[in-house]
C-alpha cells in the first residue's frame, strides 16, 4: 500500500456520499445515538432555561455528552419521552419520531440525531453502506466483507483507502489482485475510513441503451414525416 496525492474530487464526493449515508442508516440494536433536541428558538429542550446550572456558572458550564444506547428490544430510553422504539428507522425517520413525541413537552421541537458507533464507510462499487467496528483489530478486508465483498462491477486493483480530515485527507492505493495487496489489506481499520472502490463503467450495457434511444429518436421523427405527408 502505497501513499497517492490528495484526491480533490474524490474527497469531496465522499463527504456528500456519507453525508447521504448518515441519514439514511438503518438503526439496529445496539448502536449508540447522540441526541440534541431544542426548542424552536434554538435552545436545548433539556433545561433550556439554564435552571439547574448555578446562577454564575449558567453561560459559561456545558453539558456533558451522552449517548443513547439502543436496547435488544429496540427501544432507546430518552429523557422525559422514556423507551421509545427506534431499531428499525432510518436517522431521519427516528428524527420525526422524537419531534413527534417531545411536542407533548415543547412547541416545535427541533431534533438531531447523529449515529455515534465507531464505523468506517465503504464507498463505490458495493454501494455506499456504513460498518461498525465490531472490534477494535477489524482489518480493511474485513469491513469490505461485511459490505458485500468486491463483485465484478468493482475494480479489486484500484481500492483507495481514504483518511484522517476530508479536507486534507491522506489516501492509500490498495491493489487486491496482489499478494502484497492482500497483506495491506490486513492493516487494521480506524473510526471514520473511507473505503472506495472503483467500479467498472458497463461500457456495453450504457453503448446499447445510447444507441437504443438514438434509434427510438430516428424512427420517431420517421414516422411523424410520413404521417404529416399523408395528410
Amino acid at each position: 500500500m502505497f501513499q497517492v496525492e490528495n484526491d480533490t474530487e474524490l474527497a469531496t464526493f465522499a463527504k456528500a456520499e456519507i453525508a447521504a449515508l448518515e441519514k439514511t442508516y438503518i438503526i439496529q440494536p445496539y448502536d449508540q445515538l447522540d441526541l440534541r433536541v431544542y426548542t424552536n428558538k434554538g435552545e436545548r429542550v433539556i433545561d433550556p432555561n439554564f435552571e439547574l446550572l448555578e446562577e454564575g456558572n449558567r453561560n459559561q458550564q456545558m453539558r456533558e455528552e451522552v449517548n443513547y444506547f439502543v436496547l435488544s428490544d429496540s427501544t432507546v430510553k430518552v429523557p422525559m419521552v422514556g423507551k421509545i422504539k427506534l431499531a428499525g428507522l432510518t436517522i431521519d425517520e427516528a428524527e420525526n419520531l422524537l419531534e413527534e413525541a417531545y411536542t407533548e413537552y415543547y412547541e416545535e421541537p427541533f431534533v438531531v440525531l447523529r449515529y455515534a458507533n465507531k464505523r468506517v464507510f465503504v464507498l463505490g462499487a458495493p454501494g455506499g453502506q456504513v460498518v461498525p467496528l465490531q472490534n477494535e483489530n477489524m482489518s480493511i478486508i474485513e469491513a469490505l466483507a461485511l459490505a458485500g465483498g468486491i463483485d465484478e462491477g468493482g475494480k479489486s486493483r484500484n481500492i483507495r483507502l481514504i483518511r484522517g480530515d476530508l479536507n486534507n485527507p491522506e489516501v492509500y492505493l490498495i491493489d487486491l489482485s496482489t499478494i502484497e495487496g492482500m497483506k495491506q489489506s490486513m492493516l487494521e481499520a480506524e473510526p471514520g475510513d473511507i473505503i472506495y472502490v472503483e467500479p467498472f463503467r458497463k461500457v456495453v450495457t450504457e453503448g446499447v441503451r445510447d444507441v437504443t434511444i438514438f434509434l427510438s429518436l430516428i424512427l420517431n421523427t420517421v414516422t411523424i414525416i410520413v404521417l404529416l405527408n399523408n395528410l
